[in-house]
């Protein structure tokens, strides 16, 4: 489905009944819809469950000037405001998740509740953006800022790039294929081929303004799953969960062990974002 903003069109997937309780989910970087697929047949039975397209990924239009993360926070507002019409649970993963804790600070009146899956909201020194540095994400995303261009060109097909990215190391040490499920590579392989690559430009700027302020209150109920500190890709650190532990009273953090950034598309972890969810739900 689509909806057309004042600047960009932007895709959707709605399931269950519309007159259901609206859970919004929200990807990462690269990603899409399709990344979410495996949780619509959990909810959908009780739930709306409306999937998103950021602009620049899936089948949503693209911005040849550029992006920011203050697009995609309107992005995820258009739905909830124009789709959804009634507060919604917001499940975000990776830039999803920043997307979704910057909706619930500035719009909480469209907001019951979050999952945040080791979402963007690291805390930075003053006038900076969030910064990659020292993160194995990084390496991963550069090599996908000159690489996808060229799957892309070439033609190559979603089964063939899932068998290639089967074998590739993820940035958490593991081959993909070891680490995550099938669904979940096909998924990423779908992402990449319908992705805007000029989105990337965002996180090699350090100086990007992103819209989740960490030195405030995230005022509604959630869950926030953090990857294992002792992986090289997490993005939420120790500190990031103490901080919240301290400002947002509302807030639970879970630390999922052994878990990298990508959890809920891992092999061994993907139960504690579904966990995560139902207790979220079943509380609010």
């Amino acid at each position: 489905m689509e909806l057309q903003t004042d600047d960009v069109t932007l895709h959707y997937e709605d399931d269950g009944d519309a007159g259901a309780p609206p859970v919004l989910m929200l990807h990462g970087i690269t990603q899409s819809t399709a990344t979410w697929g495996w949780l619509v047949p959990h909810l959908a039975g009780s739930h709306r469950v409306v999937r998103l397209d950021f602009r620049g990924h899936g089948r949503s239009g693209r911005m040849p000037g550029g992006y920011g993360h203050d697009g995609f926070l309107a992005d995820a507002v258009a739905v909830c405001e124009r789709v959804l019409e009634t507060p919604a649970v917001v499940v975000g993963h990776s830039l999803g998740g920043g997307a979704a804790a910057a909706l619930a600070q500035t719009r909480p009146e469209l907001v019951r509740g979050v999952v945040l899956e080791d979402p963007a909201i690291m805390a930075r020194s003053s006038g900076e953006g969030q910064n990659l540095e020292g993160n194995s994400l990084l390496d991963g995303f550069r090599l996908m800022r000159e690489s996808i261009p060229r799957l892309q060109e070439s033609g190559i097909s979603v089964g063939d790039l899932t068998n290639v990215l089967r074998g590739a190391p993820s940035p958490s040490g593991p081959t993909f294929g070891e680490l995550l499920h099938d669904d979940a590579i096909e998924a990423m392989a779908i992402g990449m081929l319908e992705l805007d690559v000029t989105v990337l430009d965002l996180v090699f700027d350090p100086t990007s303004a992103p819209v989740f302020d960490p030195h405030r209150e995230l005022p509604v109920p959630g869950i926030v799953l953090a990857a294992d500190p002792s992986k090289p890709d997490g993005l939420v650190k120790p500190a990031d969960v103490e901080r919240l532990a301290e400002q947002s009273p509302k807030i639970e953090c879970r630390t999922v062990t052994g878990a990298g950034h990508l959890i809920h598309d891992s092999k061994d972890h993907r139960a504690a974002v579904l966990d995560a969810v139902n207790d979220l739900l079943a509380r609010i």
